[in-house]
């Protein structure tokens, strides 16, 4: 086997095909990682990226084609058959243990070995220095992993992949959870690998990132190959029209859409809060939310916003304050009692909080309504099949099979499946915790139009998103957020820009 120069492939796959009953997932799509590349993987959500990417690591077997290393074919078993050949993937939903150690999760199958076994002291070294490469210093790799951010154990999750010395790497989505900080930092260390000699295939739905990283990029459209091109031979307009087929629909109706005019002043509001408090999650909070109106939660990273979310649906108990519900006192202790009075949340891990993979797509959007009305009455036949059909219209659900088991759908589509999940409740108040993370621009376009015909029904609509662009298009008003605590609330309009908030969020808490 010969080892390929710095313009020769590592990786070359050809033809491939994959087949799921009742769809052709991809037809004919190929592929070409070179040593000392970054290359994208771009197309929408449903393109078939994550099918490919799952080809090329052993989880589904080929159809048609073939996958050659260094120029010879290789079949791949699985995802260890794939790290043997060294390739290794950092997935979009973490695949780590939380209920073991950090260091132990950096170093799974390559811990230190000494005469009597693992040598943890040493193996706990080796993952301070491999986690120091992502400049996360100062941690201690003994706690459990559970005990760190998600954007932090992400930035783990590309570890793990360092110390194996791949010589592919596959990072699906990997600046989905994390901050400008942190994926300047990640971003330097691709630089570093790419620089070594590692084949990188990046897939990101961040265009900026994509131009700002990658050297090549594949695009990919219902499963079938468009083409291969060096990312100096496009600009991000032609990128879209390729991903999408078509001009710029999409993208520019997110770009034109504007801001919800607010509802009837005089009605008590949809929700409010009285010092609502949870120690270390949110400081005392007292903030109301007008039937019909989008309110966006905007801050970095930890600054209080999904802690702020998940009290007003009652996932964690607030230790004092109150909440009003139309006027009335209420008490949000569970989420099910948050559901009685028609607030609903859609969480940003959806994952672990959201889709159940093992589910079709019928049984993932009947669920909460179900729960709602007791497991003791169950919804007919008839009212299953008008709420599936119902939102797989509404959301353009593809393919529309509702006895189609949701791990084989794409992210947009199971964020889709999920949105529709809680609007089959029909809530009064909608929180939507990071909707639009990790999917591509058509299926933003989709949600964001759902978001807006949902305020115009009246329905009050909290939504958080760390891409402020997106914040300051569809929000009425904007509730700023740092350090566990409200630092600013702005009424949209003209002056309210991203540069705004964000020199809000730096200037809080400087001495002047």
């Amino acid at each position: 086997m010969t080892e390929p120069g710095p313009n020769r492939p590592i990786v070359e796959m050809k033809g491939i095909t994959v087949e799921f009953p009742g769809v052709r997932a991809l037809d004919d799509v190929r592929l070409e990682l070179r040593a000392g590349e970054v290359h994208a993987l771009m197309g929408e959500n449903g393109a078939g990226k994550s099918t490919l990417i799952k080809a090329l690591t052993g989880v589904y077997r080929i159809d048609a084609g073939q996958i050659l290393l260094d120029g010879e074919p290789i079949r791949l078993s699985g995802t260890r058959d794939a790290e043997a050949h060294g390739i290794s993937t950092v997935y979009q939903e973490i695949n780590l243990c939380t209920n073991i150690s950090i260091g132990e999760n950096v170093m799974l199958g390559q811990e230190v070995r000494g005469r009597f076994g693992i040598n943890w002291r040493k193996t706990h070294a080796a993952a301070r220095a491999a986690l120091e490469l992502l400049s996360l210093t100062g941690i201690d790799t003994r706690a459990p992993l559970g005990s760190l951010s998600l954007a932090v154990q992400q930035l783990v999750a590309i570890a793990r992949a360092v110390v194996r010395h791949s010589r592919v790497l596959i990072l699906d989505e990997p600046t989905s959870s994390l901050d400008a900080r942190e994926v300047a930092n990640l971003f330097e260390v691709v630089r570093q690998l790419r620089d070594s000699g590692v084949a990188i295939l990046f897939v990101s739905h961040f265009l900026d990132q994509v131009f700002e990283l990658s050297d090549r990029v594949t695009v990919l459209r219902n499963g079938s190959y468009v083409g291969q091109y060096a990312i100096t031979e496009l600009d991000q307009m032609s990128l879209i029209a390729k991903m999408i087929g078509r001009e710029f629909e999409a993208y520019q109706e997110i770009a034109s859409s504007s801001v919800l005019d607010s509802q009837d002043d005089a009605a008590p509001p949809a929700l409010a809060t009285t010092r609502l408090t949870r120690r270390g999650a949110i400081a005392p909070t007292s903030l109301s939310f007008r039937r019909g109106e989008v309110i966006g939660l905007a801050g970095l990273l930890g600054s209080g916003r999904t802690e702020l979310a998940r009290l007003l649906f009652g996932a964690d108990r607030a230790e004092s304050g109150s909440v009003m519900v139309a006027g009335r006192k209420v008490s949000l202790s569970s989420p099910a009692a948050a559901l009685a009075h028609k607030i609903a949340l859609s969480s940003e891990n959806r994952r672990d909080e959201g889709v159940i993979g093992d589910f079709t797509v019928r049984e993932n959007i009947i669920l909460a309504r179900q729960a709602r009305r007791g497991w003791a009455r169950p919804l007919s036949r008839r009212e299953q099949d008008e709420l599936v059909s119902k939102y797989t219209r509404a959301f353009d659900i593809r393919p529309a099979d509702p006895d189609r088991l949701v791990r084989f759908m794409s992210g947009g589509n199971q964020q889709k499946i999920l949105l529709g999940r809680w609007l089959a409740t029909e809530p009064q108040v909608l929180i939507l915790d990071e909707p639009t993370r990790g999917i591509d621009i058509g299926a933003k376009a989709d949600i964001q139009n759902v978001v807006r015909d949902l305020a115009a029904s009246g329905v009050t609509v909290i939504f958080i998103s760390s891409e402020l662009e997106e914040v300051v298009r569809l929000a009425d008003r904007i509730v700023v957020l740092k350090d566990h605590r409200v630092i600013a609330e702005l009424t949209n309009g003209p002056d309210v820009s991203v540069d705004a908030i964000v020199g809000i969020i730096a200037r809080e808490g400087q001495t002047p």
